[in-house]
């Protein structure tokens, strides 16, 4: 029984620390890949008075500012947060309240569906059906602008979303099932007074990979913005994002000042994924701070 005792209790740090060894390399990667980018940055950040923090795009004249793709690829990408997070908790929503619905089973097949599609699929079809579209409702546009890679995004970051949050509260809404249910409540009223106010976990998780999912891709913003460096004033006009600025100019130059001019952007990119996380994650903690009651019965 001594035996025993005395193993258990460094038994049962294996898994830990077996945990903590694959968790650290992730950590010094993560590091060493910040580090990478922001030392072939410094010239970049430090090369006088042609500021890479300009709005003026003119490799030609020694003018880098990238100010103009941050803008277009923050701003796709809260647009398209704005059009397919309510469109997911939506979707999530309805199926967690008809979970033996047809339409809930043909959704289900067709959310698993558009996650297996590659990204170049959805650019085709946007670049051979949305895009004559818009041309023709939109005689001014040209098709090719913020609206439709904003459409085609949000149909991309849809089934990641969809999937996220009716996963998450289909466990909270089981656990309080009986519970609410003896207390006079039905189905709908258990989910919307009960479960979804006590998941901003499940929230914020949508948030930051949709989000992550629609500033980090490049294909639709490449084959669909226009990829012009500017501000856009309308969602008809052309921008570049840091993803298809990265693509395009990796595909022309080499080892010239346009081509450094990339680690910038890609720092950039990287800090803009990472500082999203980070504010997420700490309004997250601090919501659970303040409702610890909530949060606590909103866990599985």
């Amino acid at each position: 029984m001594q035996e025993t005792d005395s193993i258990l209790p460094a038994a049962s740090r294996i898994p830990h620390l077996c945990l903590l060894g694959l968790v650290i390399p992730v950590f010094v990667l993560i590091a060493l890949l910040f580090g990478f980018l922001f030392w072939f940055s410094l010239p970049v950040f430090y090369s006088g008075g042609n500021s890479i923090f300009s709005g003026e795009w003119q490799p030609e004249q020694g003018h880098f500012g990238i100010i103009p793709m941050i803008k277009g690829s923050m701003l796709l990408a809260v647009l398209t947060l704005c059009l397919s997070f309510p469109a997911a908790v939506g979707i999530s929503g309805f199926c967690l309240l008809h979970p033996k619905h047809r339409i809930t089973s043909l959704v289900h097949g067709m959310v698993r569906f558009m996650t297996g599609i590659p990204t170049v699929v959805y650019g085709l079809a946007a670049l051979m059906l949305l895009v004559p579209l818009l041309r023709t409702w939109f005689t001014q546009s040209s098709g090719f602008g913020l609206l439709a890679c904003l459409l085609a995004l949000s149909l991309l970051t849809l089934p990641v979303m969809i999937m996220i949050l009716e996963n998450q509260l289909r466990e909270s809404l089981n656990q309080h099932q009986l519970t609410g249910t003896s207390l006079g409540m039905s189905r709908s009223e258990i989910l919307t007074h009960i479960i979804i106010p006590c998941a901003p976990q499940a929230f914020a998780s949508a948030i930051v990979l949709g989000f992550g999912r629609a500033v980090g891709d490049t294909m639709l913003p490449l084959m669909l913005a226009g990829n012009a460096p500017q501000n856009p004033e309308s969602l008809f006009d052309s921008i570049r994002t840091l993803t298809a600025h990265i693509g395009l100019v990796l595909s022309t130059e080499h080892g010239s000042a346009t081509y450094n001019s990339l680690f910038a952007s890609g720092f950039m990119l990287l800090a803009i994924s990472v500082s999203l996380t980070v504010i997420t994650r700490k309004l997250e903690r601090s919501y659970q701070r303040r409702h610890p009651q909530a949060s606590s019965s909103a866990q599985p």
